[in-house]
Parts: structure tokens; sequence; C-alpha cells
């Protein structure tokens, strides 16, 4: 591994830090301007660059510039007594890793380089090469099955229906079920019916004539007209009003159909794709929608599966909408932690593959380091409860996953069996915290919420600690927090004292 380069003018700094980092196994190189870190870079790079963002002779800033243009993925953190906005915003905006404001704790310098260090060794191991972006991403056995169908459907022109819930993926599908298709270098046309009001659906569809109604000034192609030769999409088609359903089912049986306010039949090639979210089968049964029509469009029906459904293809889309987020704003990619993923695997996300790609897009952002941890998810995710169900993070194959599928789940012991049956039952302890809650609030003390919280968790910290016989590390990664975090409330509760 390199060393770790210490840019700072400040001799006092670069020993104390040289120090720290040695005894933690590193080795470390120490510079006293940007000068001769630039000379240096001409011949070596270090594997992270610590660098003070105000020094005689030279800026942090400009240095970070001029080491992000030879090595774009060499993680750089920033340090400065001067913790102002322009620092932090010009140091994120140059792509730093993180912003360390002086004067900082020693082992929080060492464990952000450290951070930094990992970060750096996965870059380095990770394939760089740049490749096409996929039309569709997913390695979960239920995706898998939609690509095969899409492969074995790419010769045909058969009708589709495409079901699933809001933002799977659907209009993805029927982009990819064209472009694969013998009508691929024809046009591919979407229309929403449910986004469009009922009276002007039938003209979008089937355009209309001169004078057909009121504001008609000129006439109109329809999307049947304009989709000829390719593909027509109609999403949302459960929502289509049922009388306009009749003139749909007609254009589907013979290929005609008329313009508004027309009197000549006209004639379209189009290959027709619907989606829906909707249950059509119910929507039969009420009488909303035509049995006939519905047999019509599900000649071939692809369900997709909710994201919930395929957890294991979280981590590698998250991955993919940050690159994605990072190009559209023409900035440096976020890369986030496993601990991060593993909260993003067991969220619900009931706005599926869109609601993910809102929340990359979120990330890149808002997210205020180079590297997002699970603190730097939004509150609302947080807040939100989690899936109980084990959470896959590798791919798994098809036969492991119908095998697993197909096990019965372990039956509980007698306790958790009673337990669940009767979930009502408290835990004693929720019973004593409620009991002095309600004490100290009848008698109008203040800051309850604090001074409870701060028992809890020194109760929590206290206890892993004496488990692990003072080792933090380990205590945290026993609570499920981080050790800058355990570290940090050590300091607060003054349970170092």
């Amino acid at each position: 591994m390199k060393p770790i380069w210490v840019v700072d003018d400040d001799q006092s700094i670069r020993f104390v830090l040289e120090k720290a980092l040695v005894r933690e196994q590193f080795s470390v190189r120490t510079f006293s301007n940007p000068r001769d870190v630039i000379r240096a870079l001409d011949e070596d790079a270090p594997q992270v660059l610590v660098s003070d963002i105000r020094m005689p002779g030279g800026s942090g800033i400009d240095l970070l510039a001029e080491v992000k243009t030879r090595h774009p993925g060499l993680p750089v953190i920033i340090m400065t007594a001067f913790s102002d906005l322009d620092s932090a915003v010009s140091a994120f905006q140059g792509g730093a890793f993180e912003y360390l404001p002086k004067p900082f704790d020693l082992t929080t310098a060492v464990d952000l380089i450290r951070r930094a260090v990992e970060e750096s060794l996965r870059e380095e191991v990770a394939d760089i090469a740049p490749v096409q972006a996929p039309e569709m991403l997913g390695q979960a056995p239920s995706m898998q099955d939609v690509f095969r169908a899409i492969g074995r459907l790419s010769q045909s022109q058969v009708t589709v229906l495409i079901t699933g819930e809001s933002g799977t993926g659907k209009e993805l599908v029927a982009r990819a079920l064209h472009k694969h298709s013998p009508r691929g270098q024809g046009p591919f046309i979407a229309i929403n019916t449910a986004a469009i009001p009922k009276d002007l659906l039938e003209s979008e569809l089937f355009g209309h004539e001169r004078g057909a109604f009121t504001g008609a000034q000129t006439t109109r192609r329809g999307r049947f007209e304009q989709a000829d030769g390719g593909t027509l999409f109609l999403d949302e088609i459960g929502d289509m009003p049922f009388d306009l359903q009749t003139r749909l089912l007609r254009v589907l049986s013979d290929g005609q159909f008329y313009r508004v306010g027309g009197h000549q039949p006209l004639k379209s090639n189009v290959r027709v794709i619907a989606a829906t979210h909707q249950n059509l089968e119910e929507r039969v049964r009420q009488g909303g929608f035509r049995e006939d029509l519905f047999h019509r469009l599900n000649v071939i029906r692809l369900r997709l599966p909710a994201l919930r459904e395929r957890r294991e293809d979280i981590p590698m889309l998250t991955r993919f909408f940050l690159g994605k987020s990072a190009r559209e704003l023409g900035v440096e990619a976020k890369r986030i932690t496993e601990s991060a993923l593993e909260r993003l695997a067991h969220f619900d996300f009931p706005g599926n593959v869109r609601q993910l790609e809102n929340l990359c897009h979120w990330l890149t952002v808002m997210a205020p380091a180079q590297v997002v941890e699970p603190k730097d998810l939004p509150p609302e995710l947080m807040a939100a409860p989690v899936a109980s169900a084990p959470i896959t993070m590798e791919p798994v194959s098809p036969a492991l996953a119908s095998f697993t599928t197909a096990m019965p789940p372990p039956a509980a012991p007698a306790g958790e069996a009673q337990a669940a049956m009767h979930p009502q039952a408290t835990p004693s302890w929720l019973g004593d915290l409620e009991r002095e809650a309600r004490r100290r609030l009848d008698t109008g003390e203040r800051e309850v919420w604090d001074a409870l919280t701060r028992q809890f968790e020194g109760c929590l910290i206290h206890t892993a600690l004496d488990l692990t016989r003072g080792r933090r590390i380990e205590a945290a990664q026993r609570l499920g927090i981080g050790r800058n975090t355990i570290t940090r409330k050590i300091q607060e509760l003054g349970l170092d004292d």
C-alpha cells in the first residue's frame, strides 16, 4: 500500500498525525507546502492525501484541484481551522473525500483516514473501464425471468400486457420489447391513459379533423398514426374510460379507426404493448373493464416484481443510479458503504425502482461527504420500519432461490410463538421506562427526553464496553453503530471519566 501524505504548514499537526498513523501501521510522508506535493506527484502518488486548506505558498483547494486532475479517484481530506461555509462548499465541490475542521479529535481523524484508505483500495480493485449503460439491471431470479421473456419475444410482434406496481419499470420493458423486435427501427410512441382527461384522450389516440370540436383549428394525427410501423405503448390501460375501450378493441381487431369528426377509415400497422398496476381481472368482474378487450390484450403477460421482491438487486441499482445522477449533474459520483447499502436493502421502497433512483439523486446532491454512510440517508427512510426478512446481498442462483423459497420457516420456540400471538405484551423494562417517564412528566421536569435518552444510551454503551472489556470498535460493531459514533457518544456522555 502507498503511503499517506500529510500536508500542513504547522509542524505540530504533521508530527501528531504522523505518529498516530504510524501506530496504526500506516506509512506516512509529510509536506509543509503544496508546491512540494505537486513536485512529488510527478514521480509518485499517495494512497490518501490529507491537506490543510490555508498555507503559505498555496491553497489546499488549489492543491485539491491539481490532484483531482491527475488522480481523479484519489481520496483527499481537507483540514482547516477556518470552519466557514465557503471553505466547506469549495472542498466538496472540488471532490474532497471529507472536510475535517480543526481542532479535531485524533481518534476521529485516524478513523476518517482509515475509511479513506479502505475506499481507495476498493477503487483500485474496481473495474473502472467505461461501459455502455445497460437498458435494465437485475440479477434476481425474478428479473432474469423477465429478461428471458424479452429475449423469447424478440422476433415476435404479439401484443404484450405488462403488469406491476408503479415505479417497477414497465415502460423500460416496453421500450426493450420494441428495440429488440422487428419493429425496432420504427417509432416508439408512449401515452399514459390515466394522465390525460377523458375528453382529450380520444383525440390523443385517434387524432381529429379540423372543426371536429371547439378549438380544433387544424387536422391532427393521433398516436396510432404516429406509431405506424412501430410500437404504441398504452400505460395505465386499466384507467381507460369504458367507451374508449370499445374503440380500442376495434383497432386491435381489424386495424381500422376513425379520427374524431372523421368519416374516412384509416389503417395503422401498430404493435400495442399495454401496462397497468391494477388487477384487470378484478376490474372486469367489477364492470370497469371490457372482458373481450382484456383477452385481446392479455396474449402474453409479463409481471414485473416489486423492488422488495428483488432486494439482492438494491446494492447494484444504488451504485448505478449514483453514477447516473453524478453524470447528469456533472459531479464526482458518490460512493456508499456496505452498512448504508444494507439499510437500503431492508427498506420496502413502496415507490420501487423509481423511488430508489430519486433517493440516489437526493444523495448525490445532499449527502455531506463523498462516501455515503447510514447517517447520511434521508430521515424519512431512517424512521421507516424495515423488513424483517433476511437479505441476500450477493446474487442468488435461480436454483438456490427456488430451494430456499420452498423451505418452510423454522418453528419458533414456545415463548416466541406465544409472544407473537399476543403482540400487546410489553417487556418489563419498557414498563419501568413508562413509569419513570410518567413520574418526571408529572413533576413538571424539563428536558425529560434528553435526560432519559442520555441514560438509555449510556447504559447501552457501558454494557457493550463491559462485555468487550473496553474494546470500542468491537462494542460499536455489537451495537450496530459506527466507530466515530461510539467515540462521540462516550465523550458526550462523560463515560471516559
